[in-house]
């Protein structure tokens, strides 16, 4: 076919190995003006895209370099994720990405990205084990290889709500995308995915908190006042730990939650509360008011034993030399604790459970309820409800001041 331009073609041309080339004048999403290519075989085929990429200049910016997924990613963590969610969130989404995303998907142009790939990769992932796809067990020592590097698989595969997360997070980057007009769909919001099956938790009864709190208290546990303050007001762990003196009010008897503790990316942030129901004053009930009189006279306690090793800071719980409490060491003195007072090991976080289950048997409603234990939704707070099955635990419940209250909580003594 004869290398001359068809009329009106303008900047279609021939191009190498008897293909055709043609460009476009384009506004990029930076606001600059570049030249946009497109190739082809023959002059008809590079023509029909010729039209197409005038079409798109006509709408708006076009971008001239297309990223790849990692790459994208890479920019969308650090330009969009960073400074505007919460650090917990991006370390959350950094550790999807970085373990799910990019392995699997990285590779890919963004533009190419299709609902097939997101989809076959889920299944990949889901039957992909964790060991084999990193390859941990290699970068262990000789001796202390026991998976993949042995051919023992453990087949440690992520579970579905795993992925579903790593997807969620894609769509959102996707979605991002789409505003910046680098690409026209979202392959991720695309997929139809099966929600994971959420595991069936069991809080503790009202006599496992009882005989929880008894045995720290008799063991004279200097995080006791903590423990209560888990059980009856439904302080998640930062809340707990990030709590300071100034938010503690004991002769109006109130208390105020607005900042946590967490450890992320290798250091302490002491942070506001993840959503504004998080952050709420609420009523100290006798046994926490009884409790946080405790903690403060062991605190000074400590403080005097200390001497110059001490470190001043405002928060409640601390350990023997003032420093903030290592997150992962509250996790490990609750399990602790729970061992030794014979009672069934459960996650911190279900005694949020707990104390829902304590204030439905308590007959509280269910808007109140929601306020205490600061859920963003009233469903939430429902389902938690759910877990008194019968009038005996209602009734065994409705015992709570007297059980979690009575003389061996109300000592004075130091831990």
């Amino acid at each position: 076919m004869s290398g001359k331009r068809g009329n009106g073609e303008g900047s279609i041309y021939p191009y190498r190995n008897n293909s055709f080339a043609a460009y476009v004048w384009v506004s990029t999403p930076d606001g600059k003006r570049k030249r946009k290519y497109v190739y082809g075989k023959t002059r008809e085929e590079v023509h029909d895209k010729w039209i197409k990429l005038h079409a798109e200049a006509k709408k708006g910016p076009v971008a001239t370099r297309t990223p790849t997924v990692q790459q994208y990613l890479t920019y969308w963590l650090r330009e969009v994720v960073k400074p505007d969610l919460k650090p917990k969130t991006y370390e959350n989404y950094e550790l999807l990405v970085r373990l799910f995303l990019v392995p699997g998907l990285g590779g890919k142009r963004l533009d190419k990205l299709s609902v097939r790939d997101v989809r076959e990769w889920m299944n990949r992932a889901m039957e992909q084990c964790r060991c084999c796809a990193r390859g941990v067990d290699a970068d262990r020592s000789p001796e202390k290889r026991r998976c993949c590097a042995v051919g023992q698989c453990c087949r440690r595969r992520p579970s579905r709500r795993t992925v579903n997360d790593a997807r969620a997070v894609l769509r959102s980057a996707l979605t991002h995308a789409m505003t910046e007009e680098l690409i026209s769909k979202n392959a991720a919001g695309l997929v139809k995915v099966r929600a994971g099956r959420k595991q069936r938790r069991e809080p503790w009864t009202v006599e496992e908190a009882r005989t929880f709190l008894e045995a720290a208290r008799g063991a004279r546990d200097p995080l006791y006042p903590a423990y209560v303050l888990v059980l009856v007001l439904g302080f998640r762990r930062g809340e707990v730990l990030g709590l300071s003196w100034q938010d503690v009010d004991l002769e109006a008897g109130q208390i105020t939650v607005g900042r946590q503790l967490q450890r992320i990316s290798r250091r302490l942030v002491h942070d506001e509360t993840k959503t504004e129901a998080s952050t709420a004053t609420l009523p100290l009930p006798q046994i926490c008011v009884t409790a946080l009189q405790l903690r403060r006279k062991t605190q000074q306690a400590a403080r005097k034993a200390a001497g110059e090793l001490w470190t001043d800071s405002d928060f409640v719980f601390t350990t023997r030399y003032g420093t903030p409490i290592e997150p992962r060491n509250f996790n490990r003195s609750f399990d602790a604790r729970s061992a030794k007072a014979r009672v069934r090991k459960i996650r911190l976080h279900d005694t949020r459970h707990t104390c829902g289950s304590l204030l439905a048997a308590l007959d509280v409603h269910p808007r109140v309820a929601m306020q205490i234990l600061r859920h963003s939704k009233i469903a939430i707070t429902m389902e938690v409800y759910t877990h008194v099955p019968s009038d005996a635990t209602r009734k065994a419940l409705r015992k709570l001041g007297k059980h979690l209250g009575g003389p061996s909580s109300d000592q004075g003594q130091s831990p």
